[in-house]
């Protein structure tokens, strides 16, 4: 007796086996079985599409930060030039300073662009998932399901393919800017064609963030606002010096950008379509020279001036395009306080403090917005 036991515990065993697999077997055909594990995957994938959204708002959010603190690095980069120094031996330093924030945006942009692409993956998925639920069920109810169609869906960009070509055309301007600059290269030979650089690389990324939609709604509005009435102005001056003959209208367009590179052209300067120190300079000399009345009192310019100071918190004044001793003293104090020259004329190096101050306007006040569904247009 003591012998059987053994065989007859793994007879046992044996049996429970079998029937496990039997029955494992004839559930697995079993029609509510099915819906039940179908329904179950789609629970799943939805779970996992909820997780990639929020994953994509997140790293959205993370991409708003570091494009602005790069932003913000390429700002005080520029602003070195305009110290008196040598040579560029300090500026070579700041530019291996930039690096870090660089990297962080660059490395943040691409958390971005994936996280979307697994939102656009999870959507499929779930797709799937679905579709093989009706199939379930139908099966289950002893229906035909109907033909599944599972949709084409296309990852939402972070940013227009625009402005990440134009991020990576300035990149690249600025890294040879930078290579065609040595330790023993005075600063002011240096200045012009790596100030002109510098501008582009910033207004190329502020524009990348802006139409990442790191802004808030309003804020876009003002935001909008202050680059039109800049525009505007710059039209208007490239006009007088008989360099733009279109529409004053606002927009930084081809003809602006032909019109600017005319200037640059005209007095020496690198082509780049942006105005940087040395093109405005070029310019506000070519105003006065044609006796334009813009170069100071022009009323489209210094109502822009006394907006942007208004929204900035330096003017209280009146918006009415009239140049005062006040309005002069306001803009002195918001240039000491952005770090540059006090000299009470808009220049370049004005501009790019105000642009750094718009750089600032981003989620710091509110969340990004929500990432859009995936099958919304490539923009």
């Amino acid at each position: 007796m003591q012998h059987t036991r053994p065989r007859a515990r793994t007879a046992l065993l044996v049996a429970v086996a079998t029937a496990a697999l039997l029955t494992g077997a004839c559930s697995s055909g079993d029609p509510d079985s099915a819906v039940a594990r179908a329904e179950a995957q789609v629970s799943a994938k939805q779970k996992a599409l909820d997780d990639a959204e929020a994953n994509a708002t997140k790293t959205t959010a993370a991409f708003c930060s570091a494009g602005t603190d790069y932003v913000r690095a390429i700002d005080r980069y520029g602003d070195l030039l305009t110290t008196e120094t040598t040579t560029v031996g300090d500026v070579r330093t700041a530019g291996g300073d930039l690096a870090a924030p660089r990297g962080d945006a660059v490395s943040a942009g691409q958390s971005a662009v994936q996280a979307r692409e697994e939102v656009a993956t999870a959507h499929e998925e779930l797709a799937r998932a679905q579709a093989d639920l009706a199939q379930a069920q139908a099966t289950a109810s002893g229906t035909t399901a109907p033909q599944a169609s599972l949709p084409d869906v296309t990852a939402t960009p972070v940013a227009s393919a625009d402005a990440v070509a134009r991020v990576q055309k300035a990149d690249e301007e600025f890294t040879a800017a930078m290579q065609g600059v040595s330790d023993s290269t005075p600063l002011r030979q240096a200045a012009v064609a790596f100030n002109s650089a510098a501008v582009a690389l910033e207004m190329s990324w502020l524009q990348l963030v802006v139409d990442a939609g790191c802004l808030t709604d309003d804020q876009a509005v003002e935001a909008q606002k202050q680059a039109a009435a800049y525009t505007k102005a710059l039209q208007q001056q490239l006009a007088d010096a008989e360099y733009y003959d279109d529409d004053v209208d606002g927009t930084y367009g081809p003809k602006t950008v032909a019109a600017v590179e005319a200037l640059q052209k005209a007095h020496g300067l690198p082509l780049t379509g942006t105005v940087d120190k040395a093109t405005d300079a070029a310019l506000r000399a070519d105003v006065t020279a044609k006796g334009g009345a813009t170069a100071r009192a022009d009323l489209t310019s210094t109502a822009a001036l006394q907006q942007t100071l208004h929204l900035a918190g330096y003017w209280d004044g009146p918006v009415d395009g009239t140049w005062t001793p006040e309005l002069e003293d306001a803009l002195k104090k918001a240039q000491d306080d952005l770090g540059v020259e006090p000299t009470g004329e808009v220049d370049a190096a004005t501009v790019a403090a105000f642009e750094k101050a718009l750089g600032a306007l981003t989620s710091d006040e509110g969340q990004p917005p929500a990432t859009p569904a995936p099958s919304a247009s490539a923009g």
